[in-house]
């Protein structure tokens, strides 16, 4: 009985912590933000969360499904939500990256870092959008063609 107490008066404290800790770190001077910061603000780490969920769940389902049924406008619908969702999770998180590693090297890089995050993110929104919408098959059909030789009537 004493020890499950000591247990949760522990549980209790690191939780009271780790809240604490939470506030400080997200308690930045509004003005100090720019547009390009990925990972600013509970919102953005929220929807940083968000699309981790949703590429954890849709991904596997959308190259499952077979092809019969997302051949045409349902394979470019979700190749674009695929896109769109991909660029925007990688840009948070290299921010995050950015955030975390690039001022040990120089304090004055971070804001290039950013530049060029957002640059990377929308090249692969850009390519992965025009893949999803030109390539036969859309994304499932490059990352198949990967695995399967391509066929007489395709050469």
């Amino acid at each position: 009985m004493i020890r499950s107490f000591a247990r949760s008066s522990v549980l209790h404290r690191s939780r009271l912590a780790s809240r604490a800790a939470l506030s400080r770190g997200s308690a930045r001077n509004m003005s100090t933000k720019s547009a390009i910061e990925g990972d600013a603000g509970a919102l953005a780490t929220h929807a940083h969360h968000t699309m981790t969920t949703a590429l954890a769940v849709a991904t596997p389902v959308f190259f499952l499904v077979p092809d019969a049924y997302t051949d045409g406008i349902v394979n470019k619908i979700f190749g674009l939500g695929l896109s769109v969702n991909i660029a925007a999770h990688s840009w948070v998180g290299m921010n995050y990256v950015v955030t975390d590693y690039v001022p040990k090297i120089s304090k004055s890089l971070t804001g290039p870092a950013r530049i060029f995050n957002v640059g990377l993110a929308a090249i692969t929104m850009l390519g992965l959008g025009r893949i999803s919408l030109s390539s036969k098959g859309g994304i499932k059909g490059c990352l198949k063609g990967l695995w399967n030789p391509p066929t007489k009537d395709d050469k």
